[in-house]
């Protein structure tokens, strides 16, 4: 069972939603085998609720073009912890 949901995410480029179903199936089988406490699944986010309905690939657009997070900031900054721990001489 381990086997299938690492070869399904593998196939689905770690696309978790999309190997829900056997996600679901390894947690009851590690359940039955009692390797794992039994709880409901519903509490684990396998309600019908929490089913994602559609996602999408982030296309990395922005790094493409040489986008680099955080290399716009052009001063050093101080958070507030180190002002008030720092600063003060605590």
């Amino acid at each position: 069972m381990r086997n299938k949901y690492l070869a399904c995410l593998d196939d689905e480029q770690a696309m978790h939603h999309k190997c829900r179903d056997l996600s679901k199936e390894y947690l009851r089988c590690r359940m039955d085998r009692e390797l794992m406490a039994k709880e409901d699944l519903d509490g684990l986010g396998y309600s019908e609720e929490q089913t994602v309905r559609s996602a999408s690939v982030y296309d990395k657009s922005k790094e493409r073009t040489g986008y680099v997070a955080g290399k716009h900031v052009s001063k050093a900054n101080e958070w507030w912890f180190q002002k008030s721990w720092f600063g003060t001489g605590w």
